[in-house]
């Protein structure tokens, strides 16, 4: 079994497993291995669950107390099906399946990265056809206009009045498909829906539809006539997942797949069908909003993102959003985990993909070889873990 670096799999059956910036996990099913938290390259984090949900000692911070085992959640198993669903057409990506399950019950957006050909696109289609949810795409190309997005007036000359025509980011699930790959003026149009849930168009609001979520696509290695996002938009984003190339087991079933007539354009003949609802969405939703915090985990959210602002290797460190949106994704976690209550661990388990994209090098740090990821690393190692 190939054992998550960000983090034990969660203790209900069939839920995701989540591996920040798509790193390849555990097969769904498989028995729970008990271990500690552990980043690439750096030991095991001290108090670490000894098994999946467990205490590690008599207490934990923002534990209830006694703490008591998580009830059934019908709308868990539900979202932790789409984990195998997604599996009928795209080859271990899970983790960024996990992490897309994670920007739904947080009500935010995800921005994946990834060489071309490691099933950016493809991945996003099966969680659209996994859900029950209205979703739309958008090449994002030089020449796309704002209104090609958002929508603009048209005029009728019937009734000689202007009507809105609504534009394709009117829908539950928005693929934005390359996004940099188009000038800024298009990329800002999304600002609004993104954060306000609504559109503007001549001065008129127009709220979106509820749940509403985009999913940018980049490719990181070619930048001939791409529009790298400004960090104002990067912020926007709740998380950053990276999809690394397959292993080569996993490059076999994907060949393997291909030989046996499999489709990537038509996922209902791959057997891909609806397994969750928006009513399950909205469930999951009030569950992970009673997931309980404790001050200890408060305030080691708070010294983590604080440490990315004094960090010697970055001009600019996270802001009090990253802030909000680590606890966000840390409560989502716990939830999924099958826990009722937030732990450091938690919190280090989804601190590289919403953090990473929210800070910035400087030009020396980069010269030298320094990362986002190695700072964020080395910022998880020095700030003390509450006990």
């Amino acid at each position: 079994m190939t054992h998550s670096p960000y983090g034990p799999p969660p203790a209900q059956p069939g839920a995701p497993t989540v591996s920040p910036g798509g790193a390849h996990v555990a097969h769904p099913g498989a028995p729970a291995q008990p271990g500690a938290l552990t980043q690439p390259g750096a030991p095991a984090s001290p108090g670490a669950p000894a098994k999946p949900g467990a205490l590690a000692g008599p207490t934990h911070p923002g534990a209830p107390s006694p703490a008591a085992p998580a009830s059934p959640s019908a709308a868990r198993e539900k979202l932790g099906q789409l984990r195998t669903e997604v599996g009928k057409a795209v080859v271990g990506q899970d983790g960024a399946v996990t992490g897309l399950v994670i920007g739904l019950l947080c009500g935010g957006h995800v921005l994946l990265e990834g060489v071309p050909g490691v099933a950016k696109t493809l991945l996003v289609r099966a969680l659209a056809a996994s859900l029950d949810l209205e979703t739309k795409r958008v090449q994002f190309t030089p020449d796309l206009m704002p209104g090609d997005v958002t929508g603009s007036l048209v005029y009728d000359a019937r009734t000689a009045e202007f009507s809105f025509r609504e534009g394709p980011v009117f829908t539950n699930l928005l693929l934005a498909d390359e996004i940099n790959r188009t000038p800024p003026k298009t990329q800002a149009s999304l600002l609004e829906a993104m954060e306000e849930r609504q559109v503007s168009v001549d001065g008129t609001p127009r709220r979106l539809p509820d749940p509403f979520m985009v999913v940018a696509t980049q490719n990181p290695v070619e930048y001939e006539g791409t529009y790298p996002l400004p960090e104002a938009q990067l912020d926007r984003f709740l998380l950053k997942l990276v999809l690394p190339l397959p292993e080569r087991g996993e490059e076999i079933e994907v060949l393997r797949r291909h030989a046996a007539d499999f489709n990537p354009r038509d996922l209902a003949a791959a057997g891909l069908r609806p397994v969750a609802s928006a009513a399950d969405l909205a469930a999951a939703r009030a569950e992970v909003a009673q997931v309980q915090v404790g001050p200890e985990v408060l305030g080691y959210v708070v010294d983590l993102v604080r440490a990315t602002r004094t960090s010697p290797s970055l001009s600019l460190g996270v802001s009090p959003r990253g802030a909000t949106a680590l606890l966000a994704t840390a409560r989502a976690w716990a939830w999924l985990s099958g826990r009722g209550y937030v732990t450091p661990d938690d919190v280090k388990a989804l601190a590289h993909p919403t953090l990473r994209h929210r800070v910035q090098l400087r030009a020396e740090a980069e010269l030298e070889g320094v990362t986002a990821e190695t700072v964020l690393a080395g910022v998880l190692a020095a700030v003390p873990v509450p006990r």
